[in-house]
């Protein structure tokens, strides 16, 4: 299982209500509606604004774990993916360019 998918079930988990699937809602509403105690279309804005809140309150909870784990990151003084990258394309030509100084004649070194 992705770690972003482990990650987002432990906080959905931990959130509880707060967030909750649009099914679930959908579900509970009708359930209301079912009981008489509230109109459809009552169950219909409720259900819509409750996914809206839920969906308002993940995106603010990914902007803070994504910053917090950016912050953790740099505490460490880890390299972008981009820096390492830069630095093997770096590696692998000066190792190409090594390669064409150990071999004058243009004939390859056997190793």
């Amino acid at each position: 299982m992705p770690i972003c998918e482990m990650i987002k079930k432990s906080m959905l988990a931990s959130l509880g209500a707060a967030v909750v699937t649009k099914e679930k809602v959908e579900e509970a509403t009708k359930r209301f509606v079912d009981e008489g105690k509230i109109s459809k279309e009552e169950a219909e804005k409720l259900a819509q604004d409750l996914v809206d809140s839920g969906q308002h309150q993940w995106d603010e909870i990914q902007t803070k774990m994504t910053e917090t784990v950016r912050k953790g990151l740099d505490t460490f003084d880890i390299g972008s993916k981009k820096e390492f990258q830069d630095l093997k394309q770096r590696v692998d030509n000066l190792e190409k360019r090594l390669s064409m100084l150990d071999e004058p004649s243009g004939e390859k070194k056997e190793e």
